[in-house]
């Protein structure tokens, strides 16, 4: 499936601006987007999908003939797939904050001609949404079938479900949580400092060809053995050596599990900006929906209308089931239609990306059923 990126400009008029939760304001705010599939005449077949901390409005299908990278979730969206785009008219956008296209940190500030860099106002999960329903209702949606997401696209799908509960018909929350933990916390801060302290950081003023890699790379490294399980890390890897055949008895890389670790970092350094991922972790820092309800989770619920799945997987250590039976009880208690499954998994975090043959059954019988039922 070919499939082409597009640009959502907003806030543009005088006095139009996207207010956002730290007091200040964006103008002239892009979104980069990608929309599959037709709008149905009733308008009752649009879907909402959410990415995660890294990803962006490339969710499925190909930019050409010779694109070899489909989507980050192309097992789970296109033609004939769970989230079918010959039934369904998916949308997914760039978050703001984000530096594959939509509003961030390296985007000209309109007020002074220059990259805000960290002039760019602390953002939130909430701040994210109040964008993407800004596209939406300019992509003619007044309710969505359903809204979609796993972790941080978890997170941002709850959201709407509160802020914006008229416009939402159901919501698949996947892998994620209804607040971020103090260890999770702790990560993120982690490795915002190896950013903050890399010396070609320059307080975020770095030039394009001079990013803080040193910095974003050990970051996304830390980041990315919270993604996985031990299981999965012993059965890749075990305590395989990379290249020799014993120990060199140096600092290099010996083992395989090393190795990997450092390409994926290498890997993320040249596809993602150092500036967007402290402002994207932070807002995932800030996230807890119980926090102007008391802590009472259930309380944030309150006004919410849809139906919801949510599903968890029984190795994520980082967004553990815990959460998502949290979010379920809180669901309940509102007399709210929620469905939940623990998929069995050894994949960690990441399955929720990898299990798509299962996950992939029951979203796709939970969007049927919501289509099916839409009166």
């Amino acid at each position: 499936m070919i499939v082409e990126a597009k640009d959502f400009l907003f806030a543009v008029a005088p006095g139009d601006v996207l207010p956002l939760d730290c007091g200040r304001s964006l103008r002239e705010v892009n979104l980069r987007y990608e929309t599959y599939g037709e709008l149905a005449p009733d308008k009752h077949n649009a879907v909402l999908i959410l990415h995660a901390l890294s990803g962006d409005a490339h969710v499925c299908g190909h930019y050409g003939e010779n694109d070899a990278k489909p989507g980050w979730w192309d097992d789970m969206v296109g033609p004939g797939k769970p989230i079918d785009t010959d039934r369904y008219f998916v949308i997914c956008s760039n978050v703001i904050g984000g530096c594959a296209g939509s509003t961030g940190p390296r985007s000209i500030n309109p007020d002074t001609g220059k990259p805000y860099n960290l002039d760019f106002p602390v953002i939130t999960i909430a701040d994210m949404v109040r964008a993407q329903q800004r596209l939406v209702a300019h992509l003619g949606v007044s309710q969505l079938l359903a809204v979609i997401g796993g972790s941080m696209g978890g997170m941002q799908a709850l959201q709407w479900a509160i802020s914006f509960p008229e416009m939402v018909r159901s919501v698949a929350a996947i892998a994620t949580t209804p607040r971020l933990s103090p260890q999770s916390i702790a990560f993120d801060w982690i490795g915002r400092s190896a950013i903050l302290f890399d010396s070609d950081f320059v307080n975020g003023n770095y030039e394009n060809d001079f990013p803080p890699e040193h910095g974003l790379s050990i970051a996304r490294m830390l980041a990315h053995v919270t993604y996985l399980s031990d299981e999965s890390m012993e059965r890749k890897f075990g305590r395989g050596l990379q290249d020799a055949k014993s120990y060199t008895y140096k600092f290099d890389r010996d083992f395989a599990v090393e190795s990997y670790l450092r390409h994926q970092g290498r890997r993320f350094v040249e596809r993602f900006d150092a500036n967007s991922y402290l402002y994207i972790t932070r807002a995932m820092d800030y996230f807890d929906l119980a926090a102007s309800c008391g802590g009472q989770l259930w309380r944030a619920f309150s006004h919410a209308q849809a139906n919801f799945l949510v599903v968890s997987f029984s190795s994520d250590w980082l967004f553990p089931t815990a959460r998502s039976e949290e979010i379920v009880r809180a669901l309940l208690r509102n007399n709210l239609e929620a469905s939940f499954c623990e998929i069995r998994s050894g994949y960690g975090h990441d399955a929720f990306l990898l299990e798509f043959e299962t996950l992939g059954t029951l979203v796709g019988s939970f969007l049927r059923n919501q289509r099916e039922t839409w009166i």
